[in-house]
């Protein structure tokens, strides 16, 4: 750092995480007629959303964010992990163009790729999947040679699909152990999240006859399903009660935090998306995280609601209306981070 006072100054705002609100949004930017980035993070700040997760580093919405009271978990482009892996200098490149840079934006975590597939599905490679521990190594690595080793977690998004067996949840079990143990190892001893992107919507989608639409919504006025001692009356912690017990499986930390680092429902162009069914399952998701899964009551569960703003670039139809905004910054529906 060029002196002391600059430095003190980004240790203080590497430590302002907040605390009230546990539920965020994901903002993507495959689309032509998304709001400056400035009027993004205002209308954040407006309806009380303080966690956002952007899927690289955009400049100018980071830029944006600076000084505002708005976390951010940036993520490291599937395409760059390879590079990273290979050589600790892109890796402390990496961390200063995009992190260290930004002194006064309030990182929350770095996510290493999203929904890299060890079978190399997905648009992922199996030499990216080999590659993913490595990257995120090094890109610890940089960040504590920096001095935000402690405060800049380190981790990556995956699909549930890393799951081999989910149901009932206490059978929770990874695929790909080989692919997995490795993160899992990483992330108990960097105590780092683990970030997973939970979709209650496309499980209910691709087995609209044995999953209950209410199930999947928060909607259920009863338990659905019986797991020993637990109860699920919703689709979400039952998933989610899945990963934490494929986590205990693998040998996690006993600590080790589950992040949703994406959920959400469409409110068009598919099945059961239309705004009412996005707005029950999103109103409803923010009141579920403040208790926690039937794993672990108590414990609010944070999550990130995909998307914050419609993209209409993407494909097919129902990844088009995701977002809790249209583009004209308008809400689709009355919705509170509260």
């Amino acid at each position: 750092m060029a002196d002391s006072f600059f430095f003190h100054l980004m240790l203080i705002v590497f430590y302002l995480h907040t605390t009230d609100a546990q539920t965020g949004a994901c903002f993507g930017f495959i689309s032509s007629n998304l709001p400056p980035p400035a009027d993004v993070i205002a209308l954040c700040k407006q309806h009380n959303i303080q966690r956002l997760r952007i899927y690289d580093p955009n400049p100018q919405v980071l830029q944006a964010l600076g000084g505002s009271n708005v976390s951010v978990i940036v993520g490291v482009p599937n395409e760059e992990i390879t590079g990273i892996a290979q050589d600790p200098n892109l890796a402390k490149s990496w961390v200063q163009n995009n992190v260290l840079k930004y002194p006064n934006v309030n990182f929350r975590y770095i996510s290493v790729g999203n929904e890299i597939d060890p079978d190399g599905g997905a648009g992922s490679s199996s030499s990216i999947a080999s590659s993913l521990a490595p990257a995120m190594q090094n890109v610890y690595d940089a960040l504590t040679a920096a001095g935000f080793g402690q405060k800049v977690k380190v981790s990556t998004a995956l699909s549930m699909g890393v799951l081999g067996s989910s149901y009932p949840p206490s059978r929770g079990l990874f695929r790909s152990p080989s692919f997995v143990g490795p993160i899992v190892s990483f992330l108990s001893r960097t105590r780092g999240p683990f970030l997973v992107n939970v979709y209650p919507y496309l499980a209910y989608t691709s087995d609209p006859s044995d999953i209950l639409l209410d199930y999947a919504m928060f909607a259920s006025p009863m338990a659905v399903v019986n797991d020993g001692k637990y109860e699920y009356r919703n689709l979400f912690s039952a998933m989610v009660d899945a990963v934490h017990a494929a986590l205990e499986n693998a040998g996690a930390a006993a600590d080790l935090e589950v992040v949703v680092s994406e959920t959400g429902w469409p409110s068009a162009g598919g099945t059961a998306a239309t705004i009412e069914n996005a707005k029950t399952y999103n109103s409803n998701l923010l009141k579920m995280v403040k208790s926690g899964t039937p794993r672990k009551a108590g414990k609010p569960v944070e999550a990130y609601i995909f998307d914050l703003i419609d993209e209409n670039e993407k494909e097919p139809e129902t990844e088009k209306h995701w977002g809790i905004f249209l583009p004209n910054k308008q809400p689709k529906y009355p919705l509170s981070f509260d």
